[in-house]
């Protein structure tokens, strides 16, 4: 494999304080004992793996236990030690920032502090926070705020608001349709198109998104009047393409996603130009990334579209990281 210098925007950091903190909680990450992050393990993977550029993001659970002060408190202390690592490495690594939802003032405090003073590339959100997805108007504020600053969100799953199913790890399965559940709801409550600035990352691919775009869009025309479906059923093409287009304008990471069964759902979706690579280490393993890898050299790319995904499509995210290629 020739050297890609892929920019990687899903690379979880794990600060060894917060994870302390959630081993002391009894806290497994998409039900897996968390993994740990060190700038060596690091650099290994993303040598091996053609990484130049990771941008770092603390995983679910962020930092929301139910508790104002703790939830601020942590997020400061998650953002600040990424923050330190971009400062001591700014072409090797960049650093969403971690908010404090269900908590808007605070989340509005910390981003304009991770943005203006810690100099974060963009804002990671979970898809639910306390079991509001991120369409919810309880949110309506903060995403005022990140829409005038143009802000780059990735949006990461976390825990669905249910019990989960015993013996099935929520990674499995419940992490993509949390992310599903989130981007629905930006489509269907208009949210989407009431903070056109926001640039929104979809983690894993979009989860379900892809594959069940068309009946999104169905549920989008589930009011309206009988003969405008009629009309869309007999001007399918023209029509649906037109309606297609909202969800091109997520992007989306290859996480744990380049494979032959899901790629090529996402590839009949997305704009090619937003789809960006995520390798999801550590809470994927070397050897699981290496997988994957594997995985996407089979899928036989045209050379434009890698070009892409590896590198390309993200600097249009992060200018800062376009003179470095």
């Amino acid at each position: 494999m020739s050297n890609p210098r892929r920019i990687d925007v899903h690379h979880h950091v794990v600060p060894p304080d917060y994870a302390r903190l959630l081993h002391d909680k009894g806290i497994q990450p998409g039900g897996i004992p968390l993994p740990s992050w060190t700038m060596p393990a690091a650099a290994k993977l993303m040598e091996a793996n053609g990484v130049a550029t990771a941008i770092l993001s603390v995983s679910t659970p962020g930092v929301w236990f139910g508790d104002v002060a703790e939830a601020r408190l942590w997020a400061r202390r998650v953002n600040e030690h990424a923050a330190e690592i971009v400062e001591r490495h700014p072409h090797q690594f960049g650093f969403f920032a971690t908010l404090t939802l269900p908590d808007v003032d605070g989340a509005i405090a910390e981003a304009t502090f991770a943005l203006d003073v810690l100099k974060a590339d963009g804002i990671v959100l979970l898809a639910n926070n306390a079991g509001l997805y991120l369409g919810d108007p309880a949110f309506d504020r903060l995403l005022a705020f990140l829409d005038e600053r143009a802000a780059v969100v990735f949006v990461h799953p976390g825990e669905l608001p249910a019990e989960p199913v015993p013996g099935i790890p929520t990674f499995t399965a419940d992490f993509l349709l949390d992310t599903t559940r989130a981007a629905t709801q930006l489509v269907l409550t208009g949210a989407l198109d009431r903070y056109p600035r926001i640039q929104w990352i979809l983690a894993h691919a979009g989860g379900f998104v892809p594959y069940i775009a068309h009946r999104i869009l169905l549920t989008q025309l589930r009011d309206e009047p009988k003969w405008k479906l009629a009309r869309l059923a007999l001007n399918r093409k023209k029509a649906v393409a037109q309606r297609m287009r909202t969800f091109q304008r997520f992007w989306y990471d290859t996480a744990l996603s380049s494979t032959p069964a899901a790629f090529p759902s996402l590839r009949a979706v997305a704009d090619p130009g937003r789809i960006l690579y995520g390798s999801d280490f550590p809470f994927a393993p070397a050897a699981a990334v290496k997988y994957m890898a594997a995985e996407y050299e089979d899928l036989r790319l045209p050379p434009r579209l890698r070009e892409g995904i590896d590198r390309r499509n993200a600097e249009v995210l992060f200018p800062r990281l376009a003179g470095l290629g």
